[in-house]
């Protein structure tokens, strides 16, 4: 198949009128060496990267995209007296193969609480598919949310947000494939939103505290937490222990996090260092770039959700209440924690350990 080109058009407006200039997707001028008349083309089911940031630009440059994506277009929303002024995102799809029924729609954005997303899919018809409310929390953080979309007879997909859009960053569409899942009968059901580069799953702090093979979990707090890099912005814990356990494992995820400078736990007063992150393929949209005057290595930021973990010695630990802080690296901007959690792992019958001998 041929590769495609799209460009975002600048959006065109006055007083009296709006209208949404468009840039359809042409194919590329290339040699194909010639196919034998037997052979069928497979359908080019490949992932999509478009560059939504064009908005701010005079001069858009064009952008590679699959055949599947018709053409991307700016408009603004239909303006009514008393309501903030939206923005749409407007992608044009065409379903690639029949099989194909759902799409993976990731939006990068910068999560501004009056200026939070929501997407919208239409079928040929018009007909509203669906609708999600508006994504983000409002932690003014760069980030990004998935949601799969039931692409069946779709031929829009709209992303709508206040004001002029120029906090939406990104969009990453993958078509997606079903199949069976395998999981422990004793086991929690969970739903997992499947994505392209991380194959781990979204983390859940308990209800309630659980016991197994002798280890305690406890969430500390599941809700999301807005931290910096200085002492006032850090994110504060408390919890009691009545038995020193072996050891210790807080663990918790993170959003816009420093890749080279991660958040650090400070337990009862003292520093354990940085927490590691378990990090999605460097292909990643997710990365993001930062450079400054007179630095030569540009540093990155993961602006999506990532484990992250910190093993805690029992000597760090005491009987009674126990303070956590957990606060950003330094230099680093603001980033989210959420579905903070600890372990305590305790002496049980089957522990298994050597005794190693002194020599």
């Amino acid at each position: 198949m041929f590769p495609r080109f799209l460009a975002l058009a600048m959006l065109l407006c006055s007083a009296f009128s709006a209208r949404a200039e468009e840039v359809p997707v042409a194919p590329a001028e290339r040699k194909v060496e010639p196919e034998p008349a037997a052979a069928t083309a497979a359908p080019d089911a490949s992932s999509a990267w478009i560059d939504l940031r064009q908005i701010s630009s005079t001069k858009p440059k064009p952008q590679s995209a699959p055949p599947w994506v018709r053409a991307v277009s700016l408009l603004p929303a239909p303006r009514k007296e008393g309501v903030v002024p939206k923005t749409i995102f407007r992608i044009e799809l065409a379903q690639p193969h029949p099989d194909l029924g759902v799409v993976s729609f990731r939006l990068f954005f910068d999560d501004k609480q009056d200026q939070r997303p929501r997407l919208l899919a239409s079928d040929n018809d018009g007909g509203l598919v669906l609708q999600t409310p508006p994504l983000g929390l409002g932690v003014n953080i760069p980030t990004s949310e998935t949601v799969m979309v039931p692409a069946a007879g779709v031929s829009l997909i709209e992303v709508e947000v206040p004001g002029d859009g120029g906090n939406i960053r990104a969009a990453y569409l993958d078509w997606m494939k079903t199949g069976e899942v395998l999981r422990p009968a004793t086991a929690e059901q969970r739903y997992v939103l499947p994505e392209t580069f991380s194959a781990a799953s979204p983390l859940r702090a308990p209800a309630q505290d659980t016991e197994t093979f002798g280890t305690v979990t406890a969430s500390l707090a599941p809700e999301t937490i807005r931290i910096g890099s200085s002492m006032p912005e850090a994110a504060a814990f408390q919890f009691p222990i009545e038995t020193l356990p072996l050891v210790a494992l807080v663990t918790f995820e993170v959003a816009n996090a420093d890749v080279d400078a991660p958040p650090e736990i400070i337990f009862n007063g003292s520093n354990l260092g940085a927490v590691t992150l378990a990090l999605p393929d460097l292909a990643d949209p997710g990365y993001r770039g930062e450079t400054k005057a007179l630095l030569k290595q540009m540093r990155f930021q993961y602006t999506g959700w990532v484990r992250a973990q910190k093993v805690v010695p029992a000597t760090a630990l005491r009987v009674g209440d126990n303070d956590l802080l957990v606060i950003g690296g330094p230099e680093t901007g603001p980033a989210a924690i959420r579905a903070t959690q600890i372990q305590l792992k305790y002496i049980w019958e089957k522990l298994d350990y050597r005794l190693v001998p002194t020599r």
